[in-house]
């Protein structure tokens, strides 16, 4: 059983996937969709759910800076609702403030062109997401 990582974009949805002892996050991929057509996902999720047999999904939650919840964050979590429906899994929400700034930070001193940034900038924020995630659960702090 594994844990799948979701950063939730408006046209891209990120994906990672931990490993069997739920310790290490890994980016799996990138999945582009039209603009808010978040049922088109459900087949590719439902796919690698069963391919992997996840057994929770971590999904990052947009908050504000200054915490508040804006209209990403009822996107995020209506998106949310709708997983546990169709999948019946748990689906937990992480704050995921600065991923994305994270990620282009690792890539830029990696130095990854812009390019290959633009493709990987999702998996990456959701592998962090997921990876922050891990690291709680293992230190007790959820």
């Amino acid at each position: 059983m594994r844990y799948l990582g979701l950063d939730l974009g408006t046209r891209t949805l990120g994906i990672s996937i931990s490993d069997t002892t739920k310790t290490i996050a890994s980016a799996l991929k990138t999945i582009r969709f039209n603009d808010s057509e978040y049922d088109s996902l459900i087949p590719e999720l439902k796919n690698i759910i069963e391919e992997y047999q996840i057994s929770k999904i971590v999904l990052g939650l947009p908050k504000n800076m200054n915490n508040t919840m804006g209209e990403r964050c009822e996107t995020t979590i209506n998106f949310q609702k709708k997983l546990i429906d169709i999948f019946n899994i748990e689906v937990v929400l992480q704050d995921e403030r600065l991923t994305t700034v994270q990620a282009t930070n690792y890539m830029l001193e990696a130095d990854i062109s812009r390019k290959k940034r633009k493709r990987k900038i999702d998996s990456l924020a959701a592998n962090i997401i997921l990876q922050t995630y891990l690291d709680r659960e293992k230190g007790g702090k959820l």
